[in-house]
């Protein structure tokens, strides 16, 4: 009997595999060998890390980086990075301090490994499946959970294949790439999938060049995105001094896929995101003239030494527009090092690019706002409304090249218009290696103090699913409703995302600015919304916080992966309409009711839904619904489900 080739995705899956079927569909549950966090969702993790009980992470690494929360304009952002500091040192963590980078940029120079599987606190974590990583991003609690030896449980997803043939042409980029993919995907279009990259076209691309790639995959709503292990690979690891991390990886020849994406490279143009979602996407050549105020250049997509150069090369002996404020975050202190060594920092100064520190900064509303109703062209990966941080701004998104060529010009340009030759960057033979700023796990932390500053809250609870769950419509909403929406984070509210009662007061004002307060008077109740609900980042202060509301349960059309994992790790049904046209029967204000729903949930996958004030009952589903994560409902959460677990264990 001939055996069917396996892809690459399915190769390390199995490899980890704890428990469960490689099956479509089915639930799977695969072991972690590092986890990262970052300031802004690792508190949360932390915290929840203590609360499990463990002695230390049981991972190969974990890692903690400082880089969102780095604007100090009060105590609470210090005392977090404290306190996660403080808890590194007890359980067993790398720490990256402040000024070091971007945690995806220096988890891919300086951590990963081809064939290792990767959780991260943070949706980009798959930037580092252009190293040959399964690298995915989730919830605080489920990273917690890894750190603490538990395995991390995934609904198997589809594996999409994408093959690339030819090379890119003079002016178009790797993210033009990822941009052509959600053109013609949609935001939702990779919700249940992995993209898989194969094909001549790959061994034209650098391995930072996949990262952003890989990067953006997210914003395709997918579970991860990941490119072989090839000599490219084994070129960059070499360089960084870590040649004996890698290994070859590939799919099999006559591996199977559930779909296949053909992608010419020679075809690819240069592209932009317009306002107010990466997947509006159009060839630059047919935008209309559109003036620029703001560019920003950096971010985990597109922060490399290869990006920083072109865009030194090409701002080197002109300046920026006057009507242009250019700003460039360089994605980790190896890459401003080596900016600065080889001179191509000089020459963006000289340029008048203002030089912000190795941090996430502008992409996550973290200063940088533009001006009223301002242009911002950015290479971020995101261009969510009022996420840089200035409400009716508009955000467009491209490549470094189209950035710093704009920057110059005062206008979103394509480079082909502009007489200039090719830039052509080449990758280093040596990194300039200097780890000062990470600080490695002392030997044994146990008797290590943790420093909890006063803004540190305990994050809520949930009780055990209670026979009868009642309360009113609180809140009706449309189509891809983002955490952002959820759980706004400018740059006033980041420093509060240790703190859940002051988050509770912001929760869906963008949507609602009345809804935190009647939540409350209510005391909680249900939220309904259409497709792709929690869509974004893997922010699990977008469910904790309304748990802490008293959301009992969404019911949604459709609902992003890491958000739907995030409801029920809080203990909150997420409920999909069984026939989608229901979702215009229930109205805001409406009461619900969900009864004897002990042997709903435990006897069938169909709900019985009552809208009382319209005396109609419809049919809703639990997203996702395993025995395992029908279970983790019932015990309240995952938190309270893996302490009964352990307590049965004993």
């Amino acid at each position: 009997m001939r055996t069917v080739g396996k892809s690459l995705t399915e190769k390390i899956l199995q490899h980890h595999k704890v428990s469960g079927s490689l099956t479509m569909g089915q639930e799977l549950a695969i072991k972690i060998d590092h986890t990262l966090t970052q300031d802004s969702t690792g508190t949360m993790a932390y915290l929840q890390l203590e609360a499990l009980g463990v002695d230390r992470v049981q991972t190969k690494r974990s890692v903690a980086y400082i880089d969102h929360n780095t604007l100090q304009v009060g105590y609470e952002n210090a005392d977090d990075h404290a306190y996660i500091q403080s808890v590194a040192a007890k359980y067993g963590i790398y720490f990256s301090r402040p000024g070091n980078g971007i945690c995806h940029q220096v988890n891919l120079e300086r951590f990963s490994i081809p064939g290792d599987t990767l959780l991260g606190s943070d949706s980009h974590t798959p930037t580092c499946g252009g190293m040959g990583m399964l690298a995915m991003g989730a919830g605080g609690l489920d990273v917690a959970v890894a750190m603490g030896g538990g395995a991390y449980y995934l609904t198997m997803p589809e594996i999409v294949n994408v093959r690339l043939t030819g090379s890119l042409p003079a002016w178009s980029s790797a993210k033009d790439i990822i941009l052509e993919l959600l053109r013609r995907l949609t935001v939702k279009g990779g919700v249940g999938k992995v993209f898989e990259y194969s094909g001549e076209g790959v061994e034209t691309l650098s391995v930072p060049e996949r990262a952003t790639i890989t990067n953006m995959g997210a914003e395709l709503g997918a579970t991860t995105s990941i490119f072989p292990s090839d000599h490219n690979t084994y070129a960059f690891l070499q360089a960084q001094g870590r040649a004996d991390d890698w290994q070859e990886l590939k799919a099999d020849a006559d591996a199977v896929y559930a779909q296949v994406i053909s992608i010419n490279l020679n075809e690819i143009e240069p592209l932009v995101a317009c306002p107010h979602s990466p997947d509006q996407v159009v060839q630059l050549a047919t935008l209309p003239p559109t003036a620029v105020n703001q560019v920003c250049i950096g971010s985990c997509t597109n922060s490399s030494y290869t990006d920083m150069m072109k865009v030194a090369e090409i701002l080197k002996h002109h300046t920026v527009h006057p009507g242009v404020s250019l700003v460039i975050s360089p994605g980790s202190k190896q890459v401003l090092t080596m900016l600065s060594e080889t001179g191509a920092l000089t020459d963006m100064i000289e340029a008048g690019a203002r030089i912000l520190e190795c941090a996430c900064g502008p992409c996550i509303g973290m200063g940088q706002a533009p001006a009223t109703e301002g242009v911002s062209l950015r290479t971020f990966n995101r261009n969510f409304h009022g996420r840089s941080g200035t409400a009716n701004a508009e955000i467009y998104l491209c490549s470094p090249e189209v950035a710093a060529i704009s920057a110059i010009t005062g206008h979103i340009t394509d480079p082909r218009t502009m007489q200039l030759a090719p830039i052509s960057v080449q990758m280093p033979d040596a990194f300039m290696i200097h780890d000062n700023l990470i600080i490695p796990p002392v030997v044994d932390g146990s008797e290590g103090a943790i420093k909890r500053g006063p803004n540190i809250k305990p994050f809520p609870q949930n009780h055990a699913l209670p026979d009868e769950l009642t309360g009113s419509i609180l809140l009706k909403m449309g189509n891809n409703i983002t955490t952002d929406d959820i759980m706004p984070s400018p740059a006033w509210l980041l420093p509060l995302r240790s703190n859940i009662p002051a988050l509770s007061k912001h929760c869906l004002t963008p949507i609602d600015p009345d809804f935190p307060a009647r939540a409350a008077k209510q005391g909680g109740g249900f939220l309904v919304a259409g497709e792709n609900y929690g869509q974004g980042s893997s922010r699990e202060h977008a469910a904790l916080v309304p748990l802490y509301l008293g959301v009992k349960g969404v019911v949604a059309r459709s609902f992003a992966r890491i958000h739907v994992a995030n409801l029920i790790n809080s203990g909150i049904l997420p409920l999909v309409f069984v026939r989608p046209e229901d979702y215009d029967v229930l109205q805001a204000n409406d009461q619900l009711s969900l009864d004897h729903l002990h042997d709903q949930v435990k006897h069938g996958d169909i709900l019985e839904l009552t809208d009382r004030t319209q005396q109609v009952t419809i049919q809703v589903k639990i997203a996702a619904p395993t025995e395992r994560l029908k279970d983790i409902l019932m015990a309240g959460g995952l938190l309270s489900y893996t302490k009964n677990c352990h307590e049965r264990r004993q």
